[in-house]
């Protein structure tokens, strides 16, 4: 099965790029790659009537990507749950699946994939984000002039890879001859790894492919984290387009000055440009965002069915999309119109569906219950080690529920320092691969904090 799932792997990279969002991820991701028989794939949906859906209405982007990947492949076979022994793989048929692959080459990994749904034009700008959308604007005008190095922070699903691939975008538009690069932080570790097992010459292809580009944009920067070699080239990389007045883009889940155990003369140079954090939106934006994406998707929902969405998830605009796919599919599945009762239904797959909004203060309340401690004792300056753990761990806990500065962070218990916050921070981090009792731990108090 695995030749399967790398074909059906390609295929969705594929797919992702040229179909709607919600279209992708609320009818084609979801479906399982069974087999390939008689140079046909199988596909299959979760129930019969999801299968007939699919099978009418995106057969043909989906065949004409798979025969782009594998033209020995001739067609597709849609089928629901109930067929699934008659296709599974059998002695008989699984070596054509293989057979398949092996005469075909398989594409290389293309890594440097400006997604063409991320835009300016579909960002929604509020109050959260207007700082980082100016910024990002100048830079995708003037490249490598201003604002460079353009260092964008905040937590996870609030827009940040959005708007680096809209700045790739724009840059590709008014300046097409520039390469744009854009790679994931953990890509970068991976081929740099893979340099130094490599010949020269194939070494020196890492060192072209980074250092010739005129963009270069490097996604969740903070993960080259405990890597010096890694870090070292990092330094180099950047001081060579530096100089050449080529632009660099970085995004964090934080400041430079909150990424631990990194070198200082590459934080440094982080903090050359700019620096641009976008919060959690507010009401007001989480109900334009649902709005323009019910408007790209052509589908109407009531603006009191929205407002509901916006109320219950506030923290991740992600998690934002992935409700209103959810609707959209239930509302689709059941041939309803999107109401409140259809929101409600989707809800129960999400953890932050509570009516009143998290905060700093909830989590703390449900420590202090968790534990059995007082408030006082938590966020005071007792350093016995009953205080010390619990308030280690309700920081941690703090940090992944919350897009608040560890500066803020600090202030709530007692006025500590951000490095204080960010070693109670890490070292929980650290600790949960080993330590169950802390892990347990963490998990009980998101689960009280969420209302699970």
């Amino acid at each position: 099965m695995d030749s399967v799932k790398e074909l059906w792997n390609k295929m969705l990279t594929g797919l992702e790029i040229e179909m709607s969002a919600i279209n992708f991820d609320v009818w084609v991701k979801p479906l399982e790659p069974v087999n390939i028989i008689d140079d046909k794939l199988v596909l299959m949906a979760s129930n019969e009537n999801i299968c007939n859906f699919v099978r009418d209405k995106f057969k043909e982007p989906i065949q004409r990507v798979m025969t782009g990947i594998n033209p020995l492949l001739s067609d597709i076979i849609f089928i629901g749950p109930s067929e699934h022994d008659t296709y599974k793989p059998d002695a008989e048929s699984y070596p054509q699946a293989a057979k398949a692959e092996e005469e075909t080459p398989a594409p290389k990994s293309e890594v440097n994939v400006i997604n063409p749904k991320y835009n300016f034009e579909n960002f929604v700008v509020g109050s959260s984000n207007k700082f980082m959308y100016a910024a990002a604007r100048a830079v995708a005008e003037e490249p490598g002039i201003r604002y460079n190095p353009l260092f964008v922070y905040g937590g996870a699903g609030l827009g940040k890879t959005h708007i680096m691939h809209a700045i790739g975008n724009a840059i590709k538009v008014s300046y097409p001859t520039k390469k744009v690069l854009y790679v994931s932080s953990e890509t970068f570790i991976s081929e740099f790894i893979a340099s130094i097992r490599a010949t020269k010459s194939e070494s020196s292809n890492f060192r072209e492919k980074y250092r010739g580009a005129d963009v270069l944009m490097i996604d969740d920067i903070q993960f080259i984290t405990g890597r010096p070699e890694t870090q070292d080239q990092m330094f180099h990389t950047f001081n060579e387009l530096y100089q050449a007045n080529k632009q660099l883009i970085f995004s964090s889940d934080r400041p430079p000055k909150e990424i631990s155990d990194i070198e200082e003369r590459l934080r440094s140079r982080f903090e050359w440009g700019l620096i641009a954090d976008v919060q959690p939106p507010d009401l007001e934006t989480r109900i334009a965002i649902l709005q323009k994406k019910a408007q790209i998707e052509k589908y109407n929902i009531p603006t009191e069915v929205l407002t509901f969405m916006a109320e219950r998830l506030s923290n991740n605009i992600r998690d934002m999309e992935s409700l209103l796919n959810k609707v959209i599919f239930l509302s689709r599945l059941y041939e309803t119109e999107p109401s409140i009762d259809t929101v409600t239904e989707a809800l129960k797959d999400y953890a932050d569906r509570s009516e009143e909004a998290i905060s700093a203060d909830s989590v703390i309340s449900c420590a202090c219950k968790y534990f059995n401690v007082s408030r006082e004792d938590l966020v005071g300056k007792k350093k016995s080690r009953e205080i010390v753990e619990p308030r280690q761990i309700c920081i941690y806990v703090i940090t992944e529920l919350l897009a608040l500065p560890l500066a803020t962070i600090g202030n709530i218990f007692g006025g500590r320092d951000h490095t204080t916050v960010m070693h109670a921070r890490d070292k929980v981090a650290a600790s949960l691969s080993t330590n169950i009792k802390n892990k347990v731990a963490v998990q009980d108090i998101k689960d009280m904090v969420l209302k699970k």
